[in-house]
């Protein structure tokens, strides 16, 4: 490429984009939007007991490292100049905790991943203190339930059970924070000098945080009993939060910062009231944007912060649908089943099927969230028979996270009032031809979906180029790229699309109520931790051998 092609392209901008399965670096041209050169590096999710699941923050790290070295080698083997990339974006798996010591940079415990289950029991205790036991009670200042889900039950376990924070914590040293916060702080220098803070929307998924008042809430933080030293400073979405400290982009501001969902609908362009979209990924996440007023939901959705693209900018709200299990759900055929070599080939299985044959899947692995908020659901398939096979479970799943997008879509419609006519969509699992048919015809409305796929990075991107002091990136809507799309019609009729989502309900009802009991704090649900119960069939055991022995 000549030197005038490479002046030709302008300003760029990078975007960390450190999801739950993977972290990425991408690169963006701020006048286009096109991406240039990107580089991916797969997260380890490690599952030490039932119910639990962790990241090592030190690999997270690491890899975010890698993913920008990567990328930059990439672009100047296309003869890019990095000296073009102007500012860095990150978006983030939200809710994800992370506790490490400021005087050495290093985590205190593995990152306790927003799918985890451990903090049932804290959850359940945190109940007894509230009146009437109501899950709802901090909603109108926070938005959400009290659930598993949110960094300030994960916290509290960390203190109750870690030794080394609970010492950190007393000794001043602990700092807490999402994912973003422990990145933005690392590349900032860390322990020398690192930034420690965050962005609205990643505080607004903690429990901690007032989304009218936009600061972390002292009766909260009470409530809780978390020391509001640790927390970080929170920001806009859209500032310069400080400097790369090394590597190949020393020196470039790190100048925006959005929760994965809420970079997807910047990076969708939902910037009106009333527009949505839904990203498939680890997860699945409807939000519609509402504007500057905050909408709580009646339905099950939760009430989060959109955006603040800028210190002096006004704050965004959106109703916000949850759901724990999507492109996870094929990861686990791959993985845990071995009916599937790689994640793509569940597309080629459901297309040789074209149909469950009757087979139901509700993958509640982790419980289920929006709009039940049943922690004691577990996964089920149901309605198989002889003549099911893996073709057949494929389809199911893939079903699956229609149906659960088509309950979300039902309750926003009816919290909004306005039916969506079509649905925009992003994610990973928007690749798979198959899913997003399936997903217009179980919705009966069109499925849109931009031909460029990366929206979640593209917001995060847009946000830093966009923020004060950078200025490369326009955020006015006549100045937004138009969005070339695939789209996908209905092709069934919906008195079939409602029979089968009818069935999908029964099935979801029947995978409730399956855990009886917390599972505990250690994680042991062997029969052996009821104490009467494992001298009952110690005895037993022992009776039958004493038997066998005196026949002989």
């Amino acid at each position: 490429m000549a030197a005038s092609n490479r002046m030709m392209l302008g300003p760029l901008v990078g975007s960390i984009d450190q999801g739950t399965s993977s972290t990425r670096f991408l690169v963006f041209n701020a006048k286009t939007s096109e991406l240039l050169s990107h580089h991916q590096v797969e997260i380890v999710q490690k599952f030490p007991k039932e119910g639990w699941v962790e990241q090592d923050p030190k690999e997270i790290l690491n890899s975010v490292h890698e993913c920008v070295e990567k990328t930059c080698e990439k672009l100047q083997q296309l003869n890019i100049d990095i000296t073009n990339i102007k500012a860095i974006g990150v978006s983030n798996q939200r809710e994800t905790t992370v506790v490490w010591d400021k005087t050495t940079g290093e985590p205190l415990y593995n990152a306790i991943v927003w799918l985890d289950l451990r903090t049932q029991a804290t959850v359940d205790r945190l109940l007894k203190k509230i009146p009437g036991k109501n899950k709802s009670f901090f909603k109108f200042r926070t938005g959400l339930p009290l659930s598993t889900y949110f960094s300030a039950v994960k916290l509290r376990w960390l203190l109750d059970n870690v030794e080394e924070i609970k010492q950190a914590v007393g000794d001043g040293r602990a700092m807490f924070g999402t994912i973003d916060s422990w990145l933005i702080w690392s590349l900032t220098g860390g322990k020398n000098g690192g930034v420690h803070c965050t962005d609205v929307t990643n505080a607004s998924r903690t429990m901690l945080f007032n989304i009218h008042s936009l600061e972390w809430d002292p009766e909260l933080c009470q409530f809780f009993d978390i020391p509001m030293e640790i927390l970080p400073k929170v920001r806009s979405s859209s500032e310069i939060y400080g400097l790369m400290k090394s590597g190949a982009l020393t020196g470039v501001p790190i100048s925006g910062c959005l929760g994965d969902q809420s970079a997807a609908l910047v990076g969708q362009m939902c910037f009106q009231d009333g527009q949505a979209k839904n990203t498939y990924g680890t997860g699945c996440f409807l939000l519609c944007n509402t504007g500057q007023k905050s909408v709580f939901s009646e339905h099950g959705l939760l009430t989060t912060i959109a955006y603040k693209l800028g210190r002096d900018k006004p704050v965004c709200y959106a109703l916000e649908g949850s759901v724990a299990i999507a492109g996870a759900v094929v990861r686990w055929l791959r993985d845990n089943l071995g009916i599937l070599k790689t994640s793509q080939e569940v597309e080629k299985l459901a297309a040789e099927a074209g149909t469950s044959y009757g087979c139901y899947f509700v993958p509640a692995f982790s419980g289920l969230y929006a709009p039940y908020w049943e922690p004691s659901a577990r996964g089920i398939i149901c309605g198989l028979t002889q003549f099911t096979n893996k073709n057949h479970i494929a389809f199911a799943a893939l079903e699956a996270v229609c149906f659960q997008t088509r309950e979300l879509l039902d309750a926003i419609n009816k919290d909004c009032g306005v039916p969506l006519n079509q649905l925009q969509v992003d994610g990973g699992m928007t690749n798979n031809k198959v899913l997003m048919q399936l997903q217009s015809d179980i919705l009966c409305i069109p499925v849109v979906k931009p031909s460029m796929p990366e929206t979640t990075a593209l917001g995060a991107a847009m946000a830093a180029g966009a923020a004060e002091g950078v200025g490369i990136w326009s955020l006015n809507p006549g100045d937004l790229t138009a969005v070339t799309c695939e789209r996908f019609e209905p092709q069934i009729n919906p008195e079939e699309s409602e029979f089968r989502f009818a069935r999908w309900k029964k099935a979801v009802m029947k995978s409730m109520d399956w855990v009886t009991s917390d599972i505990s704090s250690n994680g042991d649900s062997s029969i052996f931790s009821s104490l009467p119960l494992g001298l009952y069939i110690m005895s037993s055991m022992i009776m039958l051998i004493g038997a066998k022995y005196i026949s002989g």
